[in-house]
């Protein structure tokens, strides 16, 4: 298994072959292994370059490889082949699946049950809560929450996953060694210990633009659908829907204000056909019989849904007033809650730091809160 992942990262690391080019090799040769040993002149009658081939065969390749994998050890990560009995099942499926994937983390939950959740880096209030809503009850009915741990959308469905004790699955666009954006370094770790963080980029891989729109298949492949949560008309989540749909994959929508500018992908999704999203149910309904009857059994077995959380949700009339004025769409900034609530500031500071203990409200950056959903 060793000379194998070798041969695999070789493969995974000649610029000019690409993985689909590595596929087309392999549907011939079948194995690596085959591969490496055949000429440059073989290779040139299957399409690929003189160039590339003499850098395929180089001697070089190999001890690139070795430094790469004694990488990987020394960071705590291991390296999935396609040969391996533990690569994703479903993401194995795909047009062009990854070669290798860099993980840390449980890889077991690559092959859970699975639903990506994508949307804008410069998400809302309303786009946050409700993605956040979305990936903790999804994933406190046992499905696992997939993401980019991009800023915004991405963040907040890692986040909810993380919320319900559940798994959570974030594909990065550079090595494992560079995580990005920088202020999700936290994040990745909790992500790390209560499921995995997966790159199909080497460990030292910086975080470039272009390699984020190659990471999107991935998202998109290791779930049975994914979901839209605030896209803008150029957003890169547009890219992981429309992968979706190629992959035969379910793609659901959650629609927003028509005036803003992060409703555009999602509502633009739904005028074409895509499931409409309002809770968690609407996702579940759409998933494989299987997938669905597993779901849903216990809670036809029990009368009341519980609902994860720490407090019970018992509210004083003080928290309800709160509540009361501030919307779930937008953030409200502390100095208007002192105006409309005509509490004073000690006042209302303790009843929303309760409100943030309940888990009912969410202070943003500039003392604003907004209500959760």
């Amino acid at each position: 298994m060793h000379e194998e992942t070798l041969q695999y990262l070789i493969l995974s690391s000649v610029e000019g072959l690409g993985c689909r080019g590595v596929h087309r090799l392999l549907d011939t040769y079948r194995q690596p292994e085959a591969i490496l040993r055949a000429t440059v002149t073989e290779l040139a009658a299957h399409g690929v370059p003189e160039v590339v081939g003499r850098m395929l065969l180089s001697s070089t390749r190999r001890v690139q490889a070795e430094s790469e994998l004694a990488s990987c050890l020394q960071g705590g990560a291991r390296v999935l082949t396609l040969a391996d009995s533990s690569y994703p099942k479903l993401l194995k499926e795909i047009f062009d699946p990854p070669l290798v994937l860099f993980c840390k983390g449980d890889i077991e939950c690559l092959n859970h049950h699975c639903v990506s959740i994508v949307g804008s880096r410069r998400a809302t209030p309303y786009g946050v809560n409700v993605a956040e809503k979305l990936a903790r009850e999804l994933a406190s009915r046992g499905l696992a929450i997939c993401s980019g741990l991009a800023r915004g959308i991405d963040t907040a469905a890692h986040r909810g996953a993380l919320e319900a004790k559940g798994k959570t699955v974030a594909v990065l666009g550079s090595g494992l060694s560079h995580i990005y954006p920088r202020e999700n370094k936290k994040l990745a770790a909790q992500v790390e210990a209560h499921g995995c963080v997966i790159s199909e980029f080497p460990m030292n891989t910086s975080p470039s633009p272009q390699n984020f729109p190659i990471r999107n298949r991935i998202i998109s492949g290791l779930a049975l659908g994914t979901c839209l949560v605030e896209a803008a008309e150029f957003s890169g989540s547009l890219i992981t829907a429309r992968l979706a749909l190629e992959q035969n994959r379910e793609v659901f929508a959650v629609p927003g204000n028509v005036t803003s500018k992060t409703s555009f992908g999602p509502n633009l999704w739904i005028k074409q056909g895509a499931k409409l999203v309002q809770d968690w149910q609407d996702i579940v309904e759409e998933l494989p019989r299987p997938v669905k009857e597993q779901i849903l059994a216990p809670l036809a077995r029990s009368a009341a849904d519980t609902q994860p959380g720490l407090f019970p949700m018992v509210l004083t009339s003080a928290e309800k007033c709160v509540l009361e004025l501030l919307p779930a769409d937008e953030a409200m900034p502390i100095d208007r809650l002192l105006e409309t609530s005509q509490m004073s500031s000690s006042e209302l500071l303790a009843v929303l730091f309760d409100l943030e203990l309940k888990d009912q409200v969410r202070q943003l950056p500039g003392k604003s809160f907004v209500r959760k959903f």
